[in-house]
């Protein structure tokens, strides 16, 4: 039987406690069946070991056969073996555990798990110092962010370093289905080092693989291992050919200043032009934000004088773009966005930007419940490089605030009060204008017990012009009020009939709006109200026009047809096709080519097809409402096919006479997709004019 043992053993389990300890007196004891199984204990025997004990010594080990050599100090276990020690827990086949010298040697189906988080999968290890050093053969780790290695291979240096040979890395997320087949993108190189302290992985002789077929090599290459959010270091390169400025290479770092803060600076170098450097900077405080970024260069480049392309000289050049929000408090917040370029041609020149107006905005908002607000100023940069390019006017300042009741709150509807204010002023003797503008309305929606769904809004306006340099009268200051009053009434009956696995929904539809005459003049400018259209979204609207300048008055009627049908699948085809008409025959405001400059308006039409499995098909179209000869069509189309994502785009519209659209556009665009996993994407697309080619 066993002597002298103090320390109870576990019955019926294969488990010993091995206490390491220094300087301890111990007495083991070995009985070679217990349970058939073999189990090693020992006894401490002094209060000084016992007081020295430290919890990180103390070793669990679990298996179906343990022996146990007392000459060499030496614990082997087989069959199911699972040894933890100071938070690790190793798992395999076999295990010879030495104790004086703290070394393990495991072989077979190997897994460690660290408590980073990170496990590694071996054939062989060889393990000390509680299995923070040693060495790993066929090593395949999966990291804490799941991302992997894998290595002929490899030492574990103190818990904080692993040095990797003939090895390779992946965050592809797809491994963990099939740990064999080949990743979608890995990195391969002759060595790894993974630097936990530093958070970082480098490579040497590096090669970037795509479904295993070698696209890029480094010789050194390094980046962060994902256990930290930021950390500093050298960004990826950017290389590239431009026609104006030729070759080019990029390269930028990253500075993780703290965890609130960062910057990153840049150089960027051409065949053909000067290098451009850039720099940014970001910090988030409690309650507000910012970032600044600009680039300084000193180039030249090609502009048009007096109508000719001419070569202007070299001259400093660059950019600034700065952003700011802080919430205030609960309801209030403020923000200003900053946007300077010394030229117009110089974000694109650089391919910094494809944007056409910038934007120096300060803004204030408040929200609360239903209700919102806002003051802003706004000064503009149009940096068109075209005959489009115009001086566009400040607004200094522009004021608008919503008030809202709630549904069914007054008189079984919900009220509505809008007012707004705008101020905008051109440098010399162009257009000013100061515009003042309140709305008050009321709105209710009821269905009646047959099923009609009927909708009521109405509304009063009154607006104040003050301008100055008026570009279409003779006197060139003016002041002008208006008033106006509208009552708009729509009703619909869905009709809806189930069938076995879907639902088929018929819905016409029909509203009348009844306004006042307003008899417009030139005494109220039209700066927002130019670009009207119509389509399917706002022909049942009351007014048309965007914007506060122009209003549509007089009295219309709108009708249409709605059709659904929707199966139990997720798939669904929708319809709509629809007209309108106005009861007045003369004073129509809307433009030519708007589609409702004529008495009946252009017939506008949606066709919306989707399925649950990722296919998604949308055509508009505007047919002239004679000879329904066409004015506008868009067909965009989607899909989903495994991990490709592709579209479609074309679009076409006929020319506006008095416009800038005096020629018909007509375009076609084609787009893809492949997800590579959540974070890795490749993205390619081309667009082709058609118009050009048929007009040329």
């Amino acid at each position: 039987e066993i002597d002298d043992l103090d320390l109870p053993l576990k019955a019926n389990k294969d488990v010993s406690t091995i206490p390491q300890m220094i300087d301890i007196e111990e007495k083991v004891v070995l009985k070679e069946e217990l349970n058939s199984t073999s189990v090693l204990a020992t006894k401490a025997n002094s209060a000084e070991a016992v007081s020295e004990y430290n919890p990180e010594d103390q070793i669990d080990l679990l298996a179906d056969e343990m022996e146990y050599d007392e000459q060499t100090k030496t614990v082997i276990a087989k069959g199911s073996v699972e040894l933890v020690q100071a938070g690790r827990i190793l798992r395999t086949d076999k295990i010879s555990y030495n104790l004086d010298n703290d070394v393990v040697r495991a072989e077979g189906n190997v897994v460690l798990n660290d408590p980073s988080g990170d496990v590694l999968f071996a054939d062989e290890v060889e393990l000390k110092d509680k299995m923070k050093d040693g060495f790993v053969r066929k090593l395949r780790g999966v990291l804490a962010d799941d991302s992997r290695f894998t290595a002929s291979e490899a030492q574990k240096i103190a818990d904080s370093k692993v040095i990797m040979n003939k090895a390779s890395y992946t965050a592809c997320d797809t491994c963990e289905s099939d740990p064999e087949k080949i990743p979608f993108w890995q990195i391969k190189a002759r060595k790894v080092v993974h630097d936990k302290e530093q958070a970082n992985i480098a490579y040497e002789d590096a090669t970037f693989e795509i479904g295993g077929l070698p696209v890029a090599y480094l010789p050194y290459f390094s980046h962060p291992d994902g256990s930290i959010a930021q950390k500093s270091g050298v960004l990826l390169p950017r290389a590239g050919f431009d026609s104006t400025l030729g070759a080019s290479y990029a390269q930028e770092y990253y500075w993780a200043i703290d965890k609130d803060k960062d910057a990153t600076f840049g150089l960027a170098a051409f065949s053909r032009e000067t290098p451009l450097a850039t720099a940014e900077y970001r910090q988030r405080f409690k309650n507000a934000e910012f970032s600044v970024q600009g680039g300084a260069t000193y180039s030249g480049r090609i502009d048009e004088v007096d109508g000719v392309d001419t070569n202007i000289d070299e001259e400093a050049r660059g950019h600034l773009l700065a952003e700011g929000l802080w919430n205030l408090d609960d309801k209030w917040r403020a923000g200003a966005q900053l946007e300077l370029v010394s030229d117009d041609q110089y974000l694109r020149q650089y391919d910094l930007s494809n944007k056409d107006i910038l934007e120096n905005t300060v803004y204030a908002e408040r929200f609360d419940d239903r209700d919102y607000a806002n003051i802003r100023a706004i000064q503009f940069q149009d940096i068109r490089v075209s005959d489009r390019s115009d001086d566009q006017p400040a607004v200094l300042p522009e004021l608008y605030a919503s008030f809202m009741g709630k549904p069914n709150d007054f008189l079984g509807g919900r009220w509505q009060i809008e007012t707004s204010a705008l101020g905008l002023y051109r440098e010399g003797n162009d257009q000013d204008v100061a515009r003042a503008s309140v709305k008050t309305g009321w709105q209710r929606r009821h269905v009646m017990d047959v099923g009609l769904v009927n909708k009521v809004d109405l509304s009063l306006r009154g607006d104040a012009y003050q301008t100055s340099d008026l570009e279409s009268a003779m006197d060139k200051d003016k002041s002008a009020l208006r008033g106006f009053g509208s009552a708009y009434f729509e009703s619909s009956l869905p009709l809806v009939k189930n069938l076995k696995s879907a639902q088929v929904i018929l819905e016409p539809v029909a509203a009348l709006t009844v306004a006042t005459n307003l008899n417009e003049d030139d005494d109220i400018p039209n700066e927002d109200s130019q670009d009207v259209t119509i389509d399917a979204t706002n022909i049942f609207s009351a007014n048309r026009f965007p914007g506060y300048d122009r209003i549509e008055d007089n009295s219309s009627t709108t009708y249409g047809m709605r059709a659904g049908i929707y199966d139990d699948n997720g798939n669904k085809g929708e319809l709509f096709f629809g007209q309108s008409y106005r009861f007045d025959t003369g004073n129509n405001p809307f433009p030519e080519g708007s589609g409702l400059s004529e008495q009946e308006s252009d017939f506008v039409g949606n066709i919306n097809i989707s399925s649950g499995s990722g296919l998604q098909l949308n055509y508009a179209l505007q047919l002239e409402n004679d000879n329904f000869s066409s004015q506008r069509h868009e067909i965009e189309g989607r899909a989903k096919m495994g991990p490709f994502d592709i579209e479609t785009r074309y679009f076409y519209a006929d020319a506006l006479q008095g416009t800038d659209f005096d020629e018909s556009r007509e375009q076609i665009r084609f787009g893809t997709r492949y997800r590579i996993d959540d974070e890795w994407s490749v993205i390619g697309g081309v667009q082709y004019d058609l118009a050009e080619e048929t007009q040329g």
